[in-house]
């Protein structure tokens, strides 16, 4: 019986730095290969664009009381929303893809990845889950 979960190793993307390398020499097979790149990617940028909003509302709340610690709790978020959701939204799509017997290219794990947080900050600005 064929088990997906054994496939859940990380082999050549082990470090950092080769998932942001983009080789396209050996395209992801495994869950474990599809899942990491990915989870880093949304990690990354959302990280990136958090870190540029808490740099802008420390610019503006700088000399208030209490908000000038508010970008704290933004640069928290960048690290936790990935870490929960973002991990699961990574494994769902590197299963996805390897039930279909798809291999992922390093450059599509790189726009599943800042897809997600693209996705993520325009539920934020628009407001959906408000209107609910």
């Amino acid at each position: 019986m064929y088990d997906m979960l054994s496939e859940f190793r990380v082999s050549e993307f082990d470090t950092v730095a080769n998932v942001f390398k983009l080789t396209p020499g050996d395209p992801l097979d495994t869950v474990g290969e599809m899942w990491y790149p990915v989870f880093l990617w949304s990690l990354c940028s959302s990280v990136f664009v958090h870190t540029c909003a808490a740099l802008v509302a420390f610019g503006t709340l700088r000399k208030h009381k209490y908000g000038k610690f508010f970008p704290v709790l933004l640069i928290v978020m960048g690290v936790v929303n990935p870490a929960t959701s973002g991990v699961i939204s990574s494994a769902a799509i590197a299963f996805v893809y390897r039930a279909a017997n798809l291999t992922m290219p390093p450059i599509h794990a790189m726009i599943w990845g800042i897809g997600q947080t693209i996705l993520g900050a325009a539920v934020g600005f628009t407001r959906i889950l408000a209107t609910l």
